[in-house]
């Protein structure tokens, strides 16, 4: 019988997730936990809906996440306030 063990110690989560995350995409961010749409998001950053987009694909690749409610209740377990965007609890 042969065993494998990993030399490398298990990854641990960042204890800051949204740290990597851009102003702007914070500002997206804040609007993804209420469950707003694209269009919705657009109209209350002044944005467009491609730049919207843009700005989640980005959200979810950084966040390590697949969908949009994943990111958002990644968002609400450290701290961002819905619809107040750049208010993260440290």
């Amino acid at each position: 019988m042969t065993a494998n063990l990993p030399l490398a110690a298990p990854a641990v989560p960042d204890a800051r997730p949204l740290s990597a995350l851009n102003p702007r995409e914070l500002d997206v961010l804040a609007q993804l936990v209420p469950g707003h749409r694209n269009r919705q998001i657009a109209e209350a950053l002044m944005i467009s809906e491609h730049t919207v987009k843009f700005h989640v694909a980005n959200i979810l690749g950084k966040l390590g996440v697949s969908s949009r409610g994943e990111a958002a209740a990644l968002a609400r377990e450290s701290g961002l306030a819905p619809g107040s965007p750049l208010r993260v609890i440290s």
